[in-house]
Formats: C-alpha cells, structure tokens, sequence
C-alpha cells in the first residue's frame, strides 16, 4: 500500500500477514499524521478475488472514488480516500503463513486454512504472557479459544476464571472484578472475593469486555498498568498476577472512534489480537464439525445413519447467523429426535412474514444487541431528517439528551 496524496504521502505500508489495518493511532500497521482520519479508522484484508475493505467506522469515512464504503471488497490498483489522505491499494505476493500440522486444537475443529492459521496462532500466543482480544460474531467459540490459550500455556494447572461483563449490573461486575468488603454496599453483608484474586497465577477471562460500563475501564486500566487493586470498601492494596484474556462481539475499534471505549485500555487489552471466522466463511468444515458434535453429544455410529448427504448438502447451504453454535444446537436436537430440524435456504427477511426470524436462532445476548442495533440506526436516521439535520431540534422531538443522541449519530456514522 502506497500513501499518494496527504501528509503522508509517499509512505509505503506492507502488511506482514493477511490483514492491514490504517489509522492515526499507535499500533496500526500504517500509522498517519491526518487529522481528518480516525485512531482507527479502515481495516484491509486479503480476499478471494481482491482486497476487502473494513470500514471501522470512522468519523469521515472511507471511499473508493465516489462510493462510501462500510465494508466491501477492491481490486488492487484502486484509490482509497480516508480523510485528506489517499492510498493505493495494492496486492503483493501472498505470505507463507504458518499453518497448524492437525485439524484439532483445545477442542476445536477446522481442516481449512483459516482455521488452521488460527490454531497455529493460538498455539503461538499461548506460550506469551500477553494480554489477548479475542473477536469475533456470537457463536464462534470465543471462550472456547480462550480456554485453548488457558491450557496450552505455563499457567495451565493455575485457575481459569471467566467473568461476563455484559450480563451483570455495572455495581455487579465491579464486585465481580474487584471483589468487597463486607458493608461496602446495601447487600453487602459478607465479604466477597473477585475474579482477579481467584484468578491469581492463572487466567481471567473478561468476555463481553465491550459492554464494560465507561466508568469501569478506568478501573480496569488501573489494576493493569499497577497489577494491585483494593476491594470495594477496602482499605488494603491486594497484587496480582493473571493473564488476561479479553473476548467481544463488537468492533472495539470503532467503539473507540465514537468515544465509548478508552483507547489507552484498548491498548492493555489487544497485545495479541485473535479473529475467529464466521462458520459461514469456512464452510468447507461443516463435516468435520458434525462428526466433532455428534461424538461429543454420544452418537457412536456412523455420521450418516443422522445425516444423510442431502442433509449434509444443506448444512453447507445455511448462513448460520448462530454460527458454530447454531450448528452444535442442531446436532443435537438431531441426535435427541433422530432426525435434523428443518433450516431456513437463506436468512428471513419482513417480507417473508417473519422479520424476527432470522434473529431466532441466535443467543440471547446477540439477538438483542443486532436488533437494538438495527432499531438504533433506523430510529435516528429517520429522527435526524425529520429534523432537517438539526441535532438539537431532534433530541428534543425523541425527548432524549443531546450528548447521548451525538453517541448514537456517531456509532451509526449518521453524524
């Protein structure tokens, strides 16, 4: 990738592996001086016929001549324009990257080269004390991946302890993290001992770490950068020693564009960034992952007295909005009726009747942020042009607070 045309022209980029990430903040692959461009702003990813571009988004966006692009996917030779700055996208040789020698790892399953890549990078990361971020949609076995790092490392036979910080109240996670005192609070009436503590030698796994309240990060960072913390209502500086490991289904880089997500913890958190794959984009694994389920759900016959190739062909057909663990779930449904429940050619849509539908097959917690998600962007776009582009005027017709309606403009690039 050349720089072309900005304060950077010139600047040549060449990304060590398959992916290249641009931006104004430290740890991006091409780092610019514009400031026009987001900390974070595109991520670019060799794909089958050209180069897709992740638009991370970013305050001023990223086009390619007059298309704006939230995601999509060029042909090398193009000119990408972020800000003041343009580049050239181009396409070098591809890499040699180390791939895993098997197509099993810590429980997980794969003969694709994506998947192999993965594992021969979990492999690798494991024998680090970094800190990891693990990304990826619901489903895609994030925990699972965390496990892998847990048991594959030094600090295997320490505890593993998981804390979900999207399903708890943000006075909860604290208590969950930091642990308290007895009083601390209204409820308090024994003390209570935090996740950092019982993770002590081993390693604390912080999944849905992108749900974390603001007024927590800050907390977070602290115990980090200082490796100590007190309880809530203690007094007593407690040390520790963990690995963590952080796991979310959102794009934190984007979350730190729009302010949400502090930079500096991004930082303590994503030494080691680990991307799992949709299963939709390793289709060519479904097999292996049916005989991987039906065996650990007990079936020790042959694959096929369940699923036959017709079966089989369809699987390969689904979107799997649930991903790896829509997959599991129906698998074992099939074992416990003998037979595969009926799956959707393609995702439903309102104008097959069901606009829910397609949502169903997900968990709870990714169903409900992809519909609040859609309603969000929907909601204030319709509400900004009601508006006549008036931010204030339309805060004041949704009966809700300027600075929270800029959040949300900004989160959907409508601002």
């Amino acid at each position: 990738m050349t720089v072309v045309d900005g304060p950077d022209a010139g600047t040549i980029c060449n990304a060590d592996g398959e992916k290249l990430t641009i931006g104004t903040a430290d740890g991006n692959d091409l780092v610019l001086h514009d400031e026009t461009v987001s900390r974070y702003h595109a991520e670019l990813v060799r794909g089958r016929t050209g180069v897709k571009v992740v638009d991370c988004r970013s305050t001023n966006g990223t086009r390619a001549g007059e298309v704006v692009l939230g995601q999509g996917e060029v042909a090398p030779g193009t000119t990408l324009t972020l800000g003041r700055t343009r580049v050239l996208v181009t396409d070098g040789d591809k890499l040699t990257l180390e791939v895993h020698p098997s197509d099993a790892l810590a429980g997980m399953r794969g003969r694709s080269p994506v998947m192999r890549r993965l594992m021969a990078q979990i492999t690798r990361a494991a024998q680090s004390d970094v800190s990891v971020l693990v990304v990826g949609e619901s489903g895609t076995g994030k925990e699972l991946v965390a496990r892998g790092l847990h048991d594959l490392g030094p600090r295997a036979q320490k505890p593993f302890v998981a804390v979900d910080c999207g399903a708890m109240s943000p006075a909860l996670v604290a208590s969950e993290l930091f642990g308290h005192e007895r009083g601390a609070f209204t409820g308090a009436d024994a003390q209570h001992i935090g996740a950092f503590e019982r993770a002590h030698g081993g390693t604390l796994f912080l999944d849905e770490i992108g749900e974390l309240p603001t007024a927590l990060q800050a907390n977070l960072l602290g115990t980090l950068e200082r490796r100590r913390f007190r309880r809530l209502g203690g007094r007593t500086e407690i040390a520790i020693d963990v690995r963590v490991v952080s796991a979310t289904n959102r794009d934190l880089r984007a979350e730190v564009n729009a302010g949400s997500f502090r930079l500096d913890l991004y930082y303590r958190l994503a030494v080691v960034t680990l991307a799992l794959p949709a299963l939709r984009d390793h289709l060519d694994d479904i097999e292996i992952l049916v005989e991987h389920f039906l065996r650990a759900a007990g079936h020790a016959g042959p694959v096929s007295e369940l699923i036959s190739d017709a079966t089989m062909s369809t699987l390969r057909e689904h979107h799997w909005p649930g991903n790896v663990r829509e997959l599991r779930n129906l698998l074992e449904a099939t074992l416990a009726m003998g037979e595969p429940p009926p799956l959707e050619r393609s995702p439903p849509t309102a104008a097959t009747g069901d606009p829910f539908a397609a949502l169903l097959p997900l968990d709870y917690k990714a169903a409900r942020h992809q519909l609040l998600s859609e309603f969000e962007a929907r909601y204030c776009a319709a509400l900004l042009e009601r508006a006549k582009g008036n931010v204030s005027r339309a805060a004041r017709e949704a009966q809700m607070d300027r600075s929270h309606l800029l959040e949300l403009l900004q989160r959907h690039r409508l601002k």
